[in-house]
This record gives C-alpha cells, sequence and structure tokens, in this order.
C-alpha cells in the first residue's frame, strides 16, 4: 500500500491530501446544515402526523397554496420585511454615529467603549423583560414620559398595541444591536491614516468636508456589509421580538408557531421555506444593485 502511494505523481498526492483534509468538514457541514435543509424543503411538501410511528404524507403543493391564500401569512411577512429593513439601516446608522463620537480622544473613552458594548452582550432574556417593565403601562415611566410630550395617548400598553408592538419591537432591536456596527466602524476608522485629515484641513477642509471625501469613501464596504450582515440575522430573527411581545408575528414566529403549538410541522416547514426563499431574493437584489466590487 505505502508503495502505490509514493508511485502516485506528487500533485495528485497534494490534492488527494487536500481533499482528506477537507473530508471531515465537508461531513460536519452536510450533517448539521444541508441534510435538515433538504429533510426540511421535503416537509414542507407532506402532512406531518402527530403519531411519530407513522410517516409524513405526501400533499404536494397543498401547505404552500394554503400560506399564498392565507392574510395572516401576508401580515407576517409584512411584519418581517419592515422590522428587517427598519432595523438593519437603524442600527447601521446608530452605530456610524457613536462611532464618528468616540473616534476622537477624550477622558475615560475606553470605558465608555465598554459600557457602548453592554446591550450587545448582556444576555437577551435580560434586557427584554427590563424593556417590557419600562414599557409596562402601569409600573414603566416611558409611557408616562411619551404622554407627557404628547407623543403616546392610549390606555393600551406600547407592547400590548398591535399598532405599537412593531415599532417597539424595532427600537428593542436598534438599541440592542447597533453596538456591533459600532465595532465595525470605529476599528475602520482607526486604521484611517492621521495624514488624510492632515492634508484635507491644510487645505481648508472642515469637519463636514472630511466626514464626506475622507470618512464616507473609507468606510462605504463597512457600511454596506454591516448593513447586508444585519439584514440577514433580522430576518431570521426570533428572540428579540418572541420576548419582547406576543402581539407581533414574523414569519420565524408564524413558522414556530405553526411547527410547534399547532403542531402543523408541515404548514412551519413551508414557511421556513419561503421564509429562505425571500431572503435569497432581497440578498440577491441588494448583491445586483451593491455589486460584489464594493463589499
Amino acid at each position: 500500500m505505502r508503495e502505490r502511494i509514493e508511485r502516485i505523481d506528487p500533485r495528485r498526492r497534494e490534492v488527494l491530501l487536500g481533499y482528506l483534509l477537507v473530508l471531515p468538514s465537508l461531513l460536519l457541514i452536510g450533517g448539521v446544515i444541508l441534510y435538515p435543509l433538504i429533510y426540511n424543503v421535503y416537509l414542507g411538501f407532506t402532512e406531518v402526523p402527530l403519531n411519530p410511528d407513522q410517516s409524513p404524507v405526501w400533499i404536494g403543493l397543498e401547505n404552500y397554496e394554503t400560506l399564498v391564500n392565507s392574510d395572516r401569512f401576508w401580515e407576517a411577512t409584512y411584519n418581517t420585511v419592515v422590522f428587517t429593513v427598519a432595523s438593519a439601516l437603524l442600527a447601521t446608522a446608530l452605530g456610524l454615529a457613536v462611532a464618528l463620537l468616540f473616534d476622537r480622544a477624550f477622558r475615560g473613552r475606553r470605558l465608555a467603549r465598554g459600557l457602548v458594548l453592554l446591550p450587545h452582550v448582556t444576555p437577551i432574556i435580560a434586557v427584554a423583560f427590563a424593556w417590557q417593565f419600562m414599557l409596562d403601562p402601569l409600573w414603566g415611566n416611558l409611557p408616562d414620559f411619551l404622554a407627557w410630550l404628547g407623543i403616546y395617548e392610549s390606555d393600551v400598553g406600547l407592547l400590548q398595541s398591535r399598532d405599537h408592538a412593531l415599532q417597539m419591537a424595532i427600537l428593542f432591536d436598534v438599541w440592542r444591536n447597533f453596538p456591533f456596527a459600532f465595532l465595525l466602524f470605529i476599528a475602520r476608522l482607526q486604521a484611517i491614516p492621521q495624514s488624510m485629515y492632515e492634508a484635507a484641513t491644510i487645505d481648508g477642509a472642515g469637519r463636514f468636508a472630511q466626514f464626506k471625501d475622507i470618512i464616507l469613501p473609507e468606510l462605504k464596504g463597512t457600511i454596506l456589509i454591516a448593513i447586508l450582515l444585519r439584514f440577514v440575522w433580522e430576518f431570521n430573527a426570533f428572540e428579540p421580538v418572541w420576548l419582547l411581545t406576543r402581539n407581533l408575528e414574523t414569519l420565524p414566529i408564524y413558522a414556530y408557531k405553526s411547527a410547534f403549538s399547532t403542531y402543523n410541522q408541515g404548514l412551519g416547514a413551508a414557511i421556513a421555506v419561503m421564509l429562505f426563499l425571500f431572503q435569497l431574493v432581497m440578498v440577491a437584489v441588494y448583491m445586483r444593485f451593491v455589486g460584489e466590487d464594493e463589499l
């Protein structure tokens, strides 16, 4: 056996060694990602019985026809798109603003940067319950403050109202996730050569001109990547909405309720497939307009 291996061409041996080294990762990816994905697609075309001893029954496109004709599905799709776009853009913009603020030297900057990261690193269940308390119509102070400003006037709590639950979920998600964008931007800002600012100052450029001609071009790729990553994560977000309020239904929550509350796992799998397809199309459109060279 050893003599056969030694007779193999060295280049082929290197290729064979490369395949052998990659094979465990491919098997792991196939077992953890590809198999569940393919099985979920299969379940979307079936009706899964409650009895685990019975096999799923093939029903074709019936689950997808049910979704297309369901107002609940399209409402959940609308909520998901609005939540995703608003959260991704606002979190990126807030992260950029805070990064620009912390890019200059001041006393206690390291401590302040650490405090900025707290919303992102604190367990989400803890901050969700804290927000529920602040937004509670009886115990919370935020509804009273908004009523004092004349922005909100209702006997129904902000999280209990279907009209305001989406807005509060977006606000909560932006507050929790803007530190991620902040980390990306502050790292890129510190990599910009100081000589560029000095040359711009000599030429008479003010802060706005430096931001427009130096900072934005240097941060363009980082901004686009931050928006793309946030979009992918927010489109699949489950726990921020589920823990904060039960009066807002997005596609991940609709899939969860269908599969594990009403035990219609075939319909839940179909919702997951539709969620994947929507996300694939929207990411493809984003990449088409942005362009790979910009990332």
